[in-house]
């Protein structure tokens, strides 16, 4: 069975080969049938289990498939298989990166997952839920901003940066992040940077109304789904995680003149969520 799948990736690569040479009638090399014949071919090697022939010939796919991220995701992968880490975790997080230029974190953190959770236990690729792997990649993406990632503005990489250090009850680091994104153009005096300074006013002061404000303006609710989510998961500590509400005017008793409880006003203060 295995040298079977092996003729078929030889005739896939021969294929493949024969796609990109050119002649009289044909001007131009098919990169596009050259690139499907060697995902073919990738995909016998690797159920023949000859995992670095595998690599290589997703390699090629993703040269002549205009760098195609899913193939250098399975490149990495199948360095992995042969317990190659510092390759795997190469091809991968390039992935992990081509994914968040072209504006779909989600698909990273799930690859960033995938290699994980096959891997139970390494320190390459220790368990970790979905959530903390996107956070993960969303904050080593941060710092190839200046390389310039055209799909994400700038202002929202230090608004998701801020919510995931404040998710981490990390205040320090967060206020460090708007402070250090003065410097980028046009941050300052935008309505990121006044909606993160409000926030992290919030937090400073323990303001739960003000950070419940903050959290679920439009600004922040129409990030990407997993920031909105994380944005209004968000309790001042010390807070109890609950929006503080203004004491009614009138009377400061019961319906018969007596002092409310202790208990009422505490339930009173802290009635509802932050969410």
């Amino acid at each position: 069975m295995a040298a079977q799948k092996i003729n078929e990736a030889h005739e896939h690569i021969a294929k493949a080969e024969k796609c990109l040479k050119t002649s009289l009638t044909k001007w131009k090399p098919d990169f596009d049938s050259a690139a499907s014949e060697y995902a073919k071919a990738a995909v016998c090697f690797k159920n023949a289990k000859q995992y670095e022939q595998a690599k290589d010939a997703y390699l090629k796919e993703a040269e002549y498939h205009t760098e195609n991220k899913t193939a250098i995701e399975q490149a990495g992968m199948m360095m992995k298989e042969q317990k190659k880490m510092p390759e795997a975790i190469q091809y991968i997080e390039k992935a992990c990166m081509m994914y968040m230029e072209n504006g779909t974190p989600d698909t990273a953190a799930m690859a960033l997952d995938r290699a994980g959770n096959r891997h139970i236990g390494t320190p390459y690729f220790p368990p970790v839920t979905r959530e903390s792997v996107h956070y993960s990649i969303e904050l080593r993406g941060f710092s190839h901003v200046q390389g310039g990632l055209k799909t994400f503005k700038m202002s929202n990489k230090t608004t998701a940066q801020v919510l995931v250090h404040l998710h981490r009850a990390d205040y320090v680091a967060a206020d460090k992040c708007v402070r250090e994104s003065y410097s980028l153009p046009g941050y300052s005096g935008s309505e990121d940077c006044g909606a993160m300074e409000t926030l992290l006013q919030g937090f400073d002061e323990q303001d739960e109304e003000q950070v419940y404000r903050v959290c679920n303006s439009p600004l922040l609710k129409y990030m990407d789904n997993d920031y909105a989510k994380l944005a209004i998961s968000l309790k001042v500590p010390g807070g109890g995680g609950g929006k503080k509400k203004k004491a009614p005017a009138g009377p400061q008793g019961g319906a018969d003149g007596a002092p409310a409880s202790a208990k009422d006003e505490e339930d009173d203060e802290y009635e509802g969520g932050l969410c």
